[in-house]
């Protein structure tokens, strides 16, 4: 998957919006209900470098893996960096980005969930 393939991946989730945010951050975000569940970093040197959150177990898994490092200041929170997401099997990462959707979509309340998937809200 290119980087072109991934922009429409994670677009396509239910209730995703895609914002470009410029400098000094320089990213273009994906979020479900502003939640962040992915984004593409716009700037040289780290231009197109894709980021998610993932689970404690994967980010150990991952970060042993040649180009796939703690997502910078983020890290923390378990995000992880994608130098060159040609590099990622195509099915793996598609499982790495909706797990991160669903952790970003799982965090907010019932009815932020409702109006994040244009569902109607019911007192």
């Amino acid at each position: 998957m290119d980087t072109e393939q991934l922009q429409a991946f994670c677009a396509r989730f239910p209730g995703a919006t895609e914002q470009v945010i410029g400098p000094p951050g320089n990213v273009l975000l994906y979020r479900i209900g502003g939640k962040e569940f992915a984004y593409f970093k716009l700037s040289e040197p780290e231009k197109w470098r894709f980021s998610i959150r993932t689970t404690s177990e994967r980010f150990v898994e991952l970060t042993d893996r040649p180009g796939i490092k703690p997502a910078r200041y983020r890290g923390r929170y378990h995000w992880v960096t994608i130098v060159d997401v040609r590099s990622m099997p195509e099915d793996y990462l598609a499982e790495l980005v909706e797990w991160s959707y669903r952790k970003a979509l799982g965090s907010l309340s019932k009815v932020a969930q409702a109006r994040a998937l244009g569902k109607a809200v019911t007192p």
